[in-house]
Parts: structure tokens; C-alpha cells; sequence
């Protein structure tokens, strides 16, 4: 029985999960699932030996490196809500697919190691929640570890990201001493158990702060300190408001430890009470502006990821697509705005937690993969009219440009299919220079490059090598026609082509772009490009 787009889409919550490397949102990802009923153990995270992986880690060097490198999707359904989890590669080399996958996300869950505070990489990945305007939950982890002063922490979201932090619990110590936290809405105490890290051990049911029954988990000391906590940060604090959490001014802010499972299911009730559904997206409709809502009949979406070979056994290419309204069923027809391509989607998958399922039907804000051969790329527009074209995803000007070639030189043609297929996917951006047979590759971070190479050599057995390019610089260039042809006329060495055909100037240093920019002021040079 189906219901209704604008019921369904009400249903959905779609966050992401964003947080610098180490902080524990592999972790956290895992156990939200577990609370979520999504799996029945969280991954093998607590294994040892080759068994000491994530579900939501696939690729052989996130396995090795235990961090987050692609982007992945997982669904689950609890308490009458679907949720879609985003989970985003923490480490800041990839921080472009990250900003691609916040563009398909409603939410925010910005994960704190409760030692550390705010670091290097959850501002940069604040910074781009915050130019798309995402409401954002904090969740602050480790407190079963020796942590900072609470009060600190809460200080620091208010300075460093100009966001006022609402706590809705406060922690009873850290570290050996952390007892618990209590529920500053409903004042009951939730017991922190320390045996083991079986979920299954469980720890003990909430209990009324003002009751006996807290006697049992707090001594008298513990209980008046915290009991003065609360009233200080009670009052210290602005109420929770939900209004001001969804314009992004707020932030919710929940205590924890992913690791033993204490604090998550709380996160994943507020999650379901307070992140948004899917809102009205822009976009144009044959050239005009217009709003695009979640109730509308129309199936339309966007493209914010293609991976491919995710199943080594098939050579697989996956595109996900972030739906934005009508009701998606099987076998349906979608146009793709920009080359008006039509495609039946007959095998469309939803993806729960480790398994995948074919997805009968889906609605706005939930994500479903579209196998294809290289027909969708990132920043596409489906619609069923093909009309409509949503803003395109960015591509950032690389910080590394890197010469790459095949150590066997018979198969150069086959390493140009596989870089342009590795640069749809956007691992990586693909400049061919006008002049020379070697192609030139950029990354924002090493680990890409390295990523690249594994890659290049388990899913299509190529063998390369990276050198240093004359080059350290890449802009996009615009204008009118004769301007851009003009310059590109008079540095012909410097040029280059990047995937779409665009042309790219290519420099040697981020002097020479202030030089050329002087002397030729109608032709722009751009840092990011709109994809799609």
C-alpha cells in the first residue's frame, strides 16, 4: 500500500555524519545503526585480525587505515521514521566529496572527541554545512575517557563556530569517574553500566534525579555536583528552540560514548524529533527559476555520487541519486536534464545497512543507487520531463597536480579510460595538457593519490607511477569566446582540457595566476566549477 509523496516525505530524516578523523563516527555510524535495528551487531568493530572492520568501511584501504574514505549510504526505518544516513570520509584530504554529500543531507550530527574539542577538520566541514545552511546536532563522544571540563566544550561551539549550544543532558564526570548524564528536559538520571563493550550488556533504566533510586548510582558528593551543574548551565544556557536549530543559529547538544553504546539511542530519538524532512529544493525549469517540493508529483532528483566497483566481483558503477519529490517506483523513466538521456531505472537499489535491497518505490530525501555504465555522472539532473535542472555540485581547484603513467606502456589507452572513469566519479580531477602524452591529475590531499594507485592496480590491474608536474596550480577559465581563445592562443603550453572539455589553465605557481589575471582582466580564472 502506498501512501501519499507529502506523507512519505514527512517520514524521512537524511543527515550526515561529519567529524574530524579519530573522533568515533565510524563508531557512531555503526551503533546508530544498531539502535536503529538496522544490524544486529555493531560491524566487527571489537574484532580482531582481517575481521577488524566497519560495515560502513569497504575499500581495502579503509580497512587497512581504519578511516573513512568514500562516502556511503545506509537506511533504516525505526519508530515510524525512514532514516537515511550519510556517512562522509573524515579524513580532510577528501573534504570535496564530503561538501558533495552534505549537498544531499538535511541535517548535520558533528561528532566531538570529548578530549579534544573542535579540531582542524570539523571547522573546515562546519564551514561547509554552514554555506548550506544545515542544522547541526552535536554529539560529544569518549566521555567514558577523561574529557574536558563540559562547560569548556560548550564554550568553545559558541566562539569557534558562533552557534549557541543547548545541552538536553549533562554528563555526571568523565573518564573512570562517569557515572552517567542526566535528561535536563525530563530531570531523569541515565546510568552509565562500565562492564564491557557488548551492547548487549546494556546499561542500567533511567531513574528520577530527585528519587532514592539515584542513591544506587551517584554517591552524595556526585550527586550535589551534579546537581549544581545542571542548575548552572540551565541557566547559563539559551533554552533549546527548535525554530532557531533549523535556521542553524543552534545547536543541540548530546553527551556519549559510541564505543559502549551509552547516549545513542538518546542522539537518534532527538534526530527523529528535531532534524527537518526534506525541504523545497531550487532549481530551473527550463531556464526559470522555481522551487521544486517534496509533495510535487513529479520524480526529480539529483546525482551527488558515483561509485564504482563497489562489488569486486561485478564491475559495477553506482550512481546516488538524491530524490527531491514525487513517488519513485521500479522501471521508471528519468530524463537526464543535460544531455536528455532517458533511462529506465529497472534495477534501483536501497542500500540497508551492509545489504542492499532492489527498491520498489522511493520518495524525496531518500537515496537509491542507479547502476549504469558511465550515463550518470555527478551533479546530473533526473526528472520524468528532463526539464529540470538543479544548482550544480562544485569541483574545487586541486592543491596537488601530480604527471601519472603506466609503468607498462601497452596499456595507456587502458589507463585513460580508467582515470576518466576514477575523475566522473570525482576521486580525483583529470586535466590532459594540450602538449604532451602524460596525463596530469589533481587532489586537495596525498591520500587521494594514494587511494587512486590501489585502486588502479585491484580493480583494473594497472601499475603506476605519479611524478611531479611542472605545474602546482589549476584555474577554470570563463569569458566570452574570443577573450578565452585569445589567451589560450598565447599559452598554449600551459593548457589543458579537464573532463567535461572545459579549458584549464594550468600554472606554476599561485604568482604567476595573480601575473596573467592582471594582464588579461576579462577572462576570469576560477577556483571551482559548477559540475552538471
Amino acid at each position: 500500500m502506498s501512501t501519499s509523496p507529502v506523507v512519505e516525505a514527512a517520514r524521512r530524516r537524511t543527515f550526515a555524519i561529519i567529524s574530524h578523523p579519530d573522533a568515533g563516527k565510524t563508531t557512531l555510524t555503526e551503533n546508530l545503526l544498531l539502535a536503529g535495528g538496522a544490524i544486529r551487531a555493531a560491524g566487527a568493530v571489537r574484532a580482531r585480525g582481517e575481521n577488524r572492520r566497519t560495515r560502513s568501511d569497504w575499500m581495502k584501504i579503509e580497512r587497512e587505515r581504519g578511516i573513512s574514505v568514500s562516502a556511503s549510504v545506509m537506511t533504516f526505518d525505526h519508530d515510524g521514521l525512514m532514516f537515511n544516513l550519510l556517512d562522509t570520509p573524515g579524513h580532510e584530504d577528501f573534504s570535496e566529496d564530503t561538501y558533495r554529500t552534505l549537498t544531499a543531507a538535511d541535517a548535520a550530527v558533528m561528532v566531538l572527541d570529548a578530549a579534544k574539542g573542535i579540531e582542524p577538520q570539523t571547522l573546515k566541514l562546519f564551514e561547509v554545512c554552514r554555506l548550506r545552511d544545515i542544522p547541526i546536532v552535536t554529539f560529544i563522544n569518549k566521555m567514558d575517557r577523561e574529557a574536558q571540563d563540559p562547560f569548556a566544550l560548550l564554550d568553545e561551539i559558541g566562539s569557534k563556530l558562533a552557534l549557541d549550544p543547548a545541552p538536553l543532558f549533562w554528563p555526571a564526570g568523565s573518564g573512570g569517574r562517569f557515572k552517567g548524564m542526566l535528561d535536563l528536559r525530563t530531570q531523569k538520571f541515565q546510568p552509565y553500566a562500565k562492564r564491557g563493550a557488548e551492547p548487549d550488556d546494556g546499561h542500567p533504566a533511567a531513574v528520577a534525579f530527585g528519587g532514592n533510586a539515584v542513591d544506587r548510582f551517584l554517591d552524595p558528593d556526585e550527586r550535589a555536583e551534579l546537581e549544581e551543574a545542571s542548575m548552572l548551565v540551565t541557566e547559563a544556557s539559551k533554552p533549546f528552540d527548535p525554530q532557531a536549530f533549523l535556521e542553524g543559529h543552534m545547536t543541540p547538544v548530546f553527551f556519549g560514548s559510541a564505543l559502549r553504546h551509552f547516549g545513542v539511542d538518546e542522539l537518534l530519538a532527538g534526530l527523529g524529533a528535531y532534524a527537518p524532512p526534506p525541504k523545497a529544493v531550487t532549481a530551473a525549469k527550463s531556464g526559470e527559476p522555481t522551487h521544486v517540493v517534496p509533495g510535487d508529483p513529479e520524480v526529480t532528483g539529483f546525482v551527488f555520487k558515483v561509485q564504482a566497483n563497489m562489488d569486486p566481483n561485478h564491475r559495477d558503477r553506482i550512481a546516488f541519486l538524491r530524490l527531491t519529490s514525487g513517488r519513485f517506483s521500479r522501471g521508471m523513466k528519468l530524463k537526464v536534464q543535460n544531455t536528455g538521456r532517458q533511462l529506465s531505472v529497472n534495477a534501483p537499489i536501497m542500500f540497508f545497512a551492509s545489504d542492499r535491497e532492489l527498491a520498489e518505490e522511493a520518495f524525496a530525501g531518500d537515496v537509491i543507487g542507479i547502476p549504469n555504465h558511465g550515463v550518470l555522472r555527478v551533479g546530473d539532473s533526473l526528472s520524468e520531463t528532463g526539464l529540470l535542472r538543479f544548482a550544480g555540485l562544485p569541483n574545487f581547484a586541486p592543491e596537488i597536480l601530480q604527471r601519472v603513467r603506466v609503468k607498462d606502456p601497452l596499456k595507456a589507452k587502458h589507463l585513460k579510460k580508467a582515470l576518466e572513469g576514477l575523475a566522473e566519479e570525482g576521486v580525483t580531477q583529470l586535466f590532459r595538457p594540450q602538449f604532451g602524452a602524460d596525463f596530469i591529475v589533481g587532489a586537495v590531499g596525498q591520500l587521494q593519490f594514494e587511494v587512486m594507485a590501489d585502486r588502479l592496480a585491484n580493480e583494473y590491474q594497472l601499475e603506476v607511477q605519479f611524478e611531479a608536474s611542472p605545474f602546482a596550480e589549476a584555474r577554470w577559465l570563463t569569458g566570452t569566446k574570443a577573450e578565452v581563445e585569445g589567451f589560450e592562443n598565447t599559452h598554449k603550453t600551459a593548457m589543458a582540457t579537464d573532463i567535461d572539455d572545459q579549458p584549464v589553465f594550468l600554472a606554476k605557481s599561485s604568482w604567476e595566476i595573480g601575473y596573467v589575471a592582471e594582464r588579461y582582466p576579462k577572462v576570469g580564472f576560477e577556483r571551482t566549477k559548477e559540475r552538471g
